[in-house]
């Protein structure tokens, strides 16, 4: 496996560890940065693994970090989607994963206006979370077998919103009140046979994405279109249904449901925990829709 630098970072919520693969620069252009978020029972290193992110992450000269959850914080590796002490960008684990991405970006040469956050279950749910509080820090999101933001409060909330999905969530009664201006883009992969996650989370958060960018105020240009397809890569590879919004021929909304696909990252090491190789290749898609998308850091020009 790639070497992976180690690092810790410490602010007000406490201190995590975290795991950073550099590319090999490319003179006068800086590096993009996608941030990658374990689930529970995984750790930075073994997730790095699993999706095998640095072999893409070396083609196109991105660096990828890892933060790896406390086990004295929980003792599963999860990270705290579910609580309300860490839902905020005011404390806990968002500003922690947020200043440790503005410390990554000041210490080596990254592009501020391409980085990208993902994340496999909690990690999935984690990211959304941050995306939605840190709209201009990230230029767009991944969630990987998640749960939408605003559903859950507790443990007991967030355990019946797995097994169960999310009750009537809308755009009006899903917790929206902290929602930023911008409009993140954002890719969602789930499984249709997910036991630990109900499928309908990944198409609750790509349908509260959609409404999230109705209601940024996002203007319809020519070349916007919505696409839906099922496909099947190839022999043996499961089947795919793709739905993507493109606007202005650039995706910015993607849902990919794997049919029969587990809680596992689609395409990922056979030799790692949580993941089918079968189906599509999830870090590859998101690596594809990511290098798309460039946060316009100008104020002036802002929607």
């Amino acid at each position: 496996m790639t070497d992976l630098l180690d690092g810790t970072y410490l602010n007000a919520a406490g201190t995590r560890n975290y795991k950073l693969y550099l590319p090999t620069p490319r003179p006068g252009k800086p590096t993009p940065l996608i941030v990658m978020l374990h689930g529970c029972h995984q750790d930075a290193a073994g997730f790095a693994a699993a999706t095998r992110m640095n072999e893409l992450a070396r083609e196109c000269h991105a660096a990828v970090l890892y933060p790896e959850q406390c086990r004295m914080v929980n003792p599963m590796g999860c990270w705290n989607w579910h609580d309300i002490e860490h839902q905020s960008a005011a404390h806990g684990e968002p500003s922690l994963i947020a200043g440790m991405t503005r410390h990554v970006i000041a210490e080596h040469d990254i592009d501020p206006t391409r980085v990208y956050v993902a994340g496999l279950s909690a990690g999935g749910s984690m990211a959304l979370i941050l995306a939605e509080e840190y709209p201009d820090l990230y230029a767009a999101v991944g969630v990987h077998s998640g749960v939408p933001s605003g559903v859950a409060t507790d443990l007991f909330s967030a355990l019946r919103t797995m097994s169960d999905g999310p009750a009537h969530a809308t755009s009006s009664d899903v917790n929206l009140r902290r929602r930023k201006s911008r409009f993140v883009p954002t890719i969602v992969f789930h499984g249709d046979a997910d036991k630990t996650v109900h499928p309908s989370n990944g198409e609750v958060i790509h349908k509260l994405s959609r409404s999230r960018k109705r209601r940024a105020g996002v203007t319809t240009m020519p070349g916007d279109r919505s696409i839906k397809a099922r496909t099947r890569a190839g022999p043996g590879a499961r089947a795919v249904t793709r739905t993507h919004h493109l606007k202005g021929g650039v995706p910015e909304a993607e849902l990919w449901v794997v049919h029969g696909g587990g809680h596992a990252w689609a395409g990922g090491s056979p030799e790692a925990s949580y993941t089918e190789t079968g189906g599509p290749n999830a870090s590859r898609e998101m690596v594809r829709f990511f290098l798309q998308q460039r946060l316009d850091l100008d104020p002036d020009n802002r929607a």
